[in-house]
């Protein structure tokens, strides 16, 4: 099992076998993510965008334009 060990400033290096494995790069960004039981998993941030396609279900609704979009954020804004 690959091990690291936390410098004094709490930087830790990623071991080759699980960069390769997550797919990492230098310059990629990673997430720490708190599971119920008080662990923590190691996740890649370097998703794209396009990952989220369908993410809240299909639209069955009309495209909306960037002005609508702008209307919408002022509203929203002018609400609080």
């Amino acid at each position: 099992m690959p091990t690291a060990t936390v410098t004094s400033k709490g930087q830790i290096t990623i071991p080759a076998a699980v960069r390769a494995s997550l797919g990492l790069h230098a310059g990629d960004r990673v997430q720490f993510i708190e599971l119920p039981d008080g662990n923590y998993e190691l996740r890649p941030a370097t998703s794209s965008v396009r990952t989220l396609k369908g993410f809240f279900g299909p639209w069955d609704g009309d495209p909306v334009t960037v002005e609508e979009m702008d209307a919408a954020i002022g509203d929203a804004v002018t609400d609080r």
